[in-house]
């Protein structure tokens, strides 16, 4: 019973750390609606306001970063990663 018990305790709290890791990171598509002059500041993005910094990754794989153009945004511990230009088929849902 003791054993039992144990092993269930140990299976929830690993669970629990999973769970956690999971809700760290974040994927989402959006248009942007405003950025900064640079490449680092804030950004809008489908009424998201972002924090880009010089660590975070900009891939112009669908055409430029520029208002208006579809994006996949990448957060991982609240920090922004990665923001690429996407089809606009991807924001049209």
């Amino acid at each position: 019973m003791k054993k039992t018990l144990s092993i269930s305790l140990a299976i929830l709290a690993f669970a629990g750390v999973v769970s956690s890791v999971q809700a760290a990171e974040e994927e989402f598509y959006g248009v942007i609606e405003s950025r900064s002059d640079t490449n680092i500041g804030t950004w809008v993005v489908s009424g998201r306001q972002l924090d880009v910094t010089k660590n975070t990754e900009l891939e112009e794989k669908h055409g430029p970063l520029v208002v208006g153009a579809c994006v996949e945004v990448e957060i991982e511990n609240g920090l922004v990663e990665e923001i690429e230009t996407k089809k606009k088929e991807k924001c049209a849902q």
